[in-house]
């Protein structure tokens, strides 16, 4: 199964009245299209309410969060429709079993592995840098392993950057942003993360989860969701 942008739709059948977009929707599971901005779950403090599940659950009551997306990462979420697939799913995401894609636009050109399929790996442990929350930083010895696979899809010499698919293999907070400025290369509109000059060339964080894949913990359908960057 996959849904591009011009099949989404929401409740009512009238682009994003209800302030969310439904990608997918069955008895056991949603998928829903974040926009970039919005947080997924709530926050600390009444101005932190508004949220993608808050906006799902007024419409869905049944609805459960699986995982998240940073506020400034647009793109596919998942959430369950009882606390049995909740569990499912979870256990998915533990196995590695769900198979997440991003888009991403870096500063510069990024240098591919020699000798890969054109698939490069970043292997980086990523630890709080507890000073600085809610920034991640790499240390080699307290960091948590951390391996994203990424490939550069086209190199734009006018701007000086790169569109970039990325792969997490594991799934720490910040995670593709980290490993992205550690090699050289943070994303455009990054600002946690890049320089100024490079976070003032974009007007968000060039970061969109385009794609999700697994097997429907119900139906053993295999699924693949897709929704395209809209940058």
């Amino acid at each position: 199964m996959s849904a591009t942008r011009p099949g989404i739709h929401d409740l009512a059948g009238n682009g994003d009245a209800h302030g969310f977009e439904l990608v997918h929707a069955d008895a056991a599971l949603l998928v829903l299209n974040k926009p970039a901005g919005l947080l997924s779950v709530p926050g600390k403090g009444e101005d932190k309410q508004d949220c993608l599940s808050s906006r799902v659950q007024a419409h869905y009551p049944d609805a459960l969060v699986v995982h998240r997306l940073d506020m400034a990462t647009s793109g596919l979420m998942l959430m369950a429709r009882s606390m049995a697939i909740q569990r499912a799913l979870g256990a998915l995401f533990e196995r590695r079993e769900i198979h997440k894609r991003y888009v991403a636009v870096v500063n510069g050109q990024p240098t591919p592995a020699p000798g890969t399929d054109g698939w490069s790996l970043i292997d980086l442990p990523i630890v709080v840098d507890w000073p600085h929350r809610p920034l991640r930083i790499i240390d080699a010895v307290h960091g948590k392993a951390s391996q994203t696979r990424w490939r550069a899809v086209a190199f734009d010499a006018p701007s000086g950057s790169t569109r970039l698919e990325l792969e997490p293999i594991t799934g720490r907070s910040h995670q593709l942003r980290v490993h992205l400025q550690a090699l050289g290369h943070p994303i455009l509109g990054d600002r946690l993360y890049a320089p100024q000059d490079v976070q003032e060339r974009a007007p968000r964080l060039l970061l969109h989860a385009c794609r999700l894949a697994f097997v429907h913990p119900v139906s053993g359908e295999h699924m693949l969701l897709e929704n395209p960057a809209p940058f």
